[in-house]
């Protein structure tokens, strides 16, 4: 006797699953390279990038602890909390990246900006959890299918919360207020750039200013030679 599977679903699954987690390191990638493109400093994008994969760890451990599967629900959960885990990083470190500009030592910053921010963040992550908590609780089938979507993203908003009150400020102390030179150099790249986008010369600083008149000078003349 031979059996043949005549439909199997298995491999749209897996196909699904692969795209998940694809998806879910591109989100991942492309949330620290906005990070870095607008605080401008390597030193102060580590810390996000050190929060969101331990966000997504602690994720897994309430995933776990509740039988959850890994399954295309909390893979899609995972993706889109990447977006809403780093929020409470980006906040804390801009925080204390302008303490330290104003004079602050990086411990005194973090501390200041725990004093001032963490009614805010324990706010901002009780809402949303209120957001994505009732979806739990649907009656019936509707309630079954998005009881692990909606959970998965309420813990790791919860997880994200958590962090951002403990493991981010330290951080902050530790590795924020170094190559601040670095981070000018960064910023007046950036304003050259969009200056000489925009056509707004006058708005670049003068170092950037000089190269891009040194470079048109030398695209001219060589235009000429080989005119």
């Amino acid at each position: 006797m031979e059996y043949r599977i005549a439909f199997d679903t298995t491999a749209f699954v897996e196909v699904s699953i692969e795209e998940l987690v694809y998806n879910l390191f591109v989100s991942i990638a492309l949330v620290v390279l906005v990070i870095f493109v607008f605080l401008q400093d390597w030193r102060t994008t580590l810390i996000p990038f050190i929060t969101i994969p331990t966000t997504l760890i602690g994720t897994f451990a309430f995933v776990k602890l509740f039988g959850f599967s890994l399954n295309i629900l909390t893979l899609f959960g995972l993706t889109l909390s990447t977006g809403l885990v780093v929020d409470d990083a980006i906040i804390v470190v801009e925080d204390v990246s302008r303490k330290i500009q104003d004079g602050m030592s990086p411990r005194q910053a973090a501390i200041e900006c725990m004093r001032e921010l963490a009614s805010a963040i324990v706010a901002t992550s009780l809402v949303l959890i209120a957001v994505f908590v009732p979806v739990a609780f649907f009656p019936g089938t509707t309630g079954a299918i998005y009881r692990q979507f909606a959970l998965t993203i309420a813990f790791a908003i919860l997880v994200s919360s958590t962090l951002g009150l403990t493991l981010t400020p330290g951080l902050c102390a530790l590795i924020c207020g170094r190559g601040r030179k670095q981070a000018d150099c960064w910023a007046d790249f950036s304003i050259a750039l969009i200056a000489a986008w925009t056509g707004q010369e006058n708005a670049m600083p003068d170092r950037w200013a000089d190269w891009c008149a040194f470079g048109r000078s030398s695209l001219a003349c060589s235009s000429f030679r080989w005119a």
